[in-house]
């Protein structure tokens, strides 16, 4: 999937940059069983109080329900249409089972419509499908795995992004994920075979700022042009850097900071920690 710019009518036409979709992407109404209304909170909770800050305002979107547990064992699927979906990085595709059941799951590169996907153990080791991590060759990339069996995948699930099945070792599978963390997981854990599609999804050029708006992403201001009581960096004569390493507004690290709990229960489960970025 590549990038399509355009004519610079504008500033904004000039360094913007979308996805061009007309390749993979079925431009169809999404199936009406799997929708759900998705109500905008603005970054408040149930107190109302903000809890996730530069939130608000956006186009309106409609939830797609996804099976992240891929558990529908022994029925074969075809892939009916790979679609956009608002509320992720990756695309999606619309599974049409053969007992007539229909889900949602995650686009990986390559899926096409009219391909045959399914689940469980035995099944071929071919982009889409999933199974357990003990069916699953060792060497194999993977993605939407599961960190507790019956769960649900809930790591690498965003566009372009894969994980590879480095060892198996009593019950437990070690993985190489794609922070350059290696993690031990359940072999019982299932995971989707291949990589998720959608790669040039990091390469798009938001442009201008009212395209963050429509995001639903609000303006903010940097924590060295704020006031001395606002923020950690703020205050000073002139633009000043701060004088400390970049914090959030409370003093926690803001770029690369270790912020993980020494004490944990999880670590026991990380082999290797990620690799600082150069």
């Amino acid at each position: 999937m590549a990038l399509r710019r355009f004519k610079p009518t504008s500033p904004a036409r000039r360094l913007g940059s979308v996805i061009d979709f007309k390749s993979e992407i079925q431009r169809v109404a999404p199936e009406k069983s799997l929708v759900q209304p998705k109500k905008g909170t603005g970054g408040r909770n149930a107190h109302g109080h903000v809890t996730s800050r530069h939130r608000g305002g956006g186009h309106k979107q409609q939830y797609r329900v996804i099976d992240f547990r891929r558990d529908k064992d022994g029925v074969p699927a075809v892939v009916a249409s790979v679609e956009y979906d608002p509320n992720r990085s990756a695309n999606i595709a619309l599974l049409h089972y053969a007992d007539g059941e229909k889900r949602y799951i995650l686009a990986p590169l390559g899926l096409t419509v009219g391909q045959k996907v399914e689940s469980g153990s035995g099944v071929d080791p071919r982009p889409g499908n999933a199974m357990p991590l003990a069916d699953i060759p060792v060497g194999v990339e993977i993605h939407n795995i599961e960190l507790r069996p019956g769960k649900g995948g809930q790591m690498v699930r965003s566009a372009g992004m894969v994980a590879r099945l480095v060892a198996k070792e009593g019950d437990y599978a070690t993985i190489l994920l794609p922070s350059t963390e290696m993690r031990m997981v359940p072999l019982k854990c299932r995971a989707t075979l291949g990589t998720i599609g959608n790669l040039d999804h990091i390469n798009v050029r938001i442009g201008k700022a009212g395209r963050s708006r429509w995001l639903g992403i609000r303006p903010w201001s940097r924590g060295s042009a704020q006031n001395p009581i606002a923020h950690p960096m703020g205050g000073g004569e002139g633009r000043r850097n701060g004088g400390r390493h970049p914090v959030s507004p409370w003093g926690k690290l803001a770029k690369g900071g270790k912020t993980r709990k020494k004490k944990a229960a999880s670590n026991r489960f990380i082999v290797r920690g990620r690799k600082k970025a150069r």
